[in-house]
């Protein structure tokens, strides 16, 4: 590989998209300089260009092979993580005021509820909607409830399932009741109650991936991460949603997210800056 870093970042960007389909244009090169830099360092090299020289090696040898844990670091560590409890408030409060007590109405017969929460970095979101759960919705306890939380970053998913957090990350949108109810304090971190941490599986899954293996869905949040791709990818992503999505089930997206223009499956809940979706009731083919 050429040590130049234009073309080092060309590298970085090619295999970025093709394994996460997160898109970095020109405008990223900061980012991917100072990711790699890090990641060169922890992993022993001298330079991002050895770093990469090496990856592209392991890549020839192994056809790509999955268990290439090198190019996954990479991939990984140009993805971003950034993520809080009960982000943003207002896609909660609608989980709560809204779509819990239209779902309690419609899954009564059966009594089961699965929740997916995409792109969970390191989990404060699907622990957001655990605690919640817990907290608002006592008639639940006898229910069969599921929540996913999936990852492509493998580190990050390792650090959610610990349950884990620093003060600064407790201290952003974690009310203070909540916190002395369902944390503990273990050093200079907290530490969520085992009861809660077990409502979560978490999985690692690439949104790229045809076939997601997951179930069908009462409720999806994919909030803050279509942003990251393009428009193609955005289709894809949506058009995998509808296939694990029950037909009366809500789509949760970013404040800056729509699926207009993208996938007219979809229509927004009048909400204000919940960010919900369901699908059009006209909508039959799911096979697409």
């Amino acid at each position: 590989m050429p040590s130049d870093h234009a073309t080092s970042f060309d590298f970085v960007r090619t295999l970025v998209r093709k394994h996460s389909g997160i898109v970095l244009g020109a405008e990223k090169d900061y980012l991917i300089q100072a990711r790699l830099q890090t990641l060169s360092r922890k992993e022993g090299f001298d330079s991002i260009n050895q770093l990469l020289d090496q990856t592209q090696a392991l890549l020839d040898q192994l056809d790509e092979a999955p268990q290439n844990g090198l190019r996954q670091k990479v991939v990984e560590a140009m993805t971003t993580n950034e993520t809080s409890f009960f982000r943003d408030r207002h896609p909660f409060d609608c989980l709560r005021n809204v779509v819990l007590p239209d779902l309690l109405a419609s899954r009564a017969a059966e009594r089961s509820l699965h929740i997916w929460s995409a792109a969970c970095s390191t989990g404060q979101e699907p622990f957001s909607i655990a605690l919640l759960l817990r907290e608002h919705f006592p008639e639940l306890h006898d229910w069969q409830v599921q929540i996913i939380a999936s990852d492509l970053s493998s580190e990050c998913l390792d650090r959610a399932r610990l349950g884990r957090f620093t003060q600064m990350e407790v201290s952003r949108g974690l009310p203070t009741p909540i916190l002395a109810k369902f944390f503990s304090r273990q050093g200079l971190d907290w530490v969520i109650q085992d009861d809660v941490r077990q409502m979560i599986d978490f999985r690692r899954l690439n949104l790229l991936d045809p076939d997601l293996a997951l179930p069908q869905m009462d409720v999806v949040f994919l909030r803050n991460v279509l942003i990251y791709f393009d428009k193609e990818t955005c289709q894809q992503i949506l058009g995998s949603i509808r296939r694990v999505l029950r037909s009366d089930g809500f789509l949760f997206l970013g404040g800056a997210e729509t699926t207009l223009f993208l996938d007219d499956a979809f229509e927004r809940v009048p909400l204000s800056q919940a960010g919900c979706y369901r699908l059009k009731h006209c909508y039959t083919d799911r096979s697409n």
